[in-house]
């Protein structure tokens, strides 16, 4: 007998006849002899209306994060419950937790919670009793405060991860509406490939680029945890992808040079323009964007003009916490002594990604190469030991990353499926 941790996004629940098909593969699985605990999203959009109402009631949402998080979780407490009742109906046993009744013990930051432990004592309970288990995704809760959390935005995968890693589970299968991780997102390739195996390090750099079927921080927390992850789709029975950390494995085999290509539209690139070229300038900078709470990405800074004894340093942040930066950073121009800020949310971010590319040479000519013949042009570039990433202009991206896939060979004979439509 295995312990199986089963995870549902909202395009697999996404309404009544989708839940019923979730319940039915959740009982198939259990009638096979395994122990099932399943997490569940909100069904379909519900989060994004929740959102929209809230916002129509207070625009902006000044300091409502507490509210906001009893208003979010009510999403994921419709799902689990529906989804008991329809395993009951199927005729297995099931029982429903919120995040909270599943220990799942977070820090009080609200909309954006760390996992702090995990005690799934109710959970271990109804697996010992023989029942199904469904627990809320998303959510958590903070002893000191006694309040209800949120995770963020892909936050039912890290709750998944973390029941699995609790419960000492064999594997956690993330179900979604595509059949496992793609060379590209479909969507904007059709013809991507289905990739059977791709290693830990290879999926944090395609979620950190943009790759939506799997959360970063999930995965993140797998890899550090010993977690096994098994994406697959809801909607058939296809074998998805392993997510596999290869000195874990004892993987021998050669890693493929490029596994796929990511992009990414939901940054924003800042330019501090006019910068002294003295130490300790760029430390005040970023120190000043960090005291914001923002996520850095990628980070510029030109060759200083010998004539005045300046330079520009421009970095990508998410497109929401842009505003707040730029708030900061011109509060502290006069003692930082730049010039002035430009803004830019008219960019687009595309990855290339792949373990094989540390003892390939001509990747990244390949990959200008590909891009210049295209005519689009690049305006930043990262480098790590096994991806390369690019800002191009956000209209070009989606060219960018077709001639790119195709330059580097990942093309597949057949056309793949989004089943819903969402990607996730």
């Amino acid at each position: 007998m295995s312990l199986i941790v089963q995870k549902f996004g909202g395009s697999s629940v996404a309404d009544a006849d989708s839940i019923k098909r979730v319940a039915k593969r959740i009982v198939e699985t259990r009638k096979r002899g395994d122990d099932v605990v399943a997490v569940v999203s909100a069904m379909g959009d519900t989060t994004d209306e929740l959102l929209d109402l809230a916002h129509a009631v207070v625009p902006g949402l000044p300091a409502v994060g507490r509210e906001l998080d009893m208003l979010l979780t009510a999403g994921e407490r419709i799902s689990m419950a529906l989804l008991a009742m329809a395993i009951k109906s199927q005729g297995a046993d099931a029982v429903s937790f919120t995040g909270s009744q599943a220990g799942m013990l977070t820090d009080d930051r609200h909309g954006a919670a760390r996992i702090v432990s995990v005690t799934p004592d109710r959970v271990r309970h109804a697996l010992d009793k023989g029942q199904i288990a469904i627990v809320q995704g998303f959510a958590g809760f903070n002893k000191v405060t006694g309040d209800i959390t949120t995770l963020g935005r892909g936050g039912s995968d890290t709750s998944a991860v973390a029941l699995a890693a609790a419960l000492d589970a064999d594997v956690c299968e993330i179900y979604t509406d595509v059949d496992g991780v793609f060379t590209a997102d479909p969507r904007v390739v059709p013809r991507a490939r289905r990739i059977a195996r791709v290693t830990s390090e290879e999926m944090l750099e395609l979620a950190a680029a943009g790759a939506k079927v799997l959360h970063i921080r999930s995965v993140e927390y797998a890899r550090r945890h010993g977690v096994t992850l098994h994406v697959r789709s809801s909607f058939t029975n296809d074998e998805g992808t392993i997510v596999y950390d290869p000195e874990r494995a004892g993987s021998t085999m050669e890693e493929p040079m490029i596994v796929g290509v990511a992009h990414d539209l939901s940054e924003a690139k800042v330019t501090v323009v006019g910068v002294p070229d003295v130490p300790g300038t760029a430390a005040r900078i970023f120190t000043i964007v960090a005291e914001t709470g923002a996520n850095v990405d990628m980070i510029v800074q030109n060759v200083s003009e010998a004539a005045t004894g300046r330079t520009d340093i421009s970095f990508t942040l998410p497109k929401e916490e842009a505003g707040g930066v730029l708030q900061a950073l011109e509060s502290h121009r006069s003692d930082v002594g730049f010039a002035s800020l430009q803004h830019d949310d008219q960019i687009g971010k595309l990855a290339l990604v792949g373990a094989g590319m540390r003892t390939n040479a001509g990747v990244s000519a390949r990959l200008f190469k590909a891009l210049s013949d295209a005519g689009i042009n690049i305006e930043m570039i990262s480098t790590s030991e096994i991806r390369i990433s690019v800002v191009t202009r956000a209209d070009q991206l989606v060219d960018a990353v077709r001639v790119v896939h195709t330059a580097f060979e990942l093309d597949g004979d057949d056309e793949a499926v989004v089943h819903a439509g969402t990607g996730r």
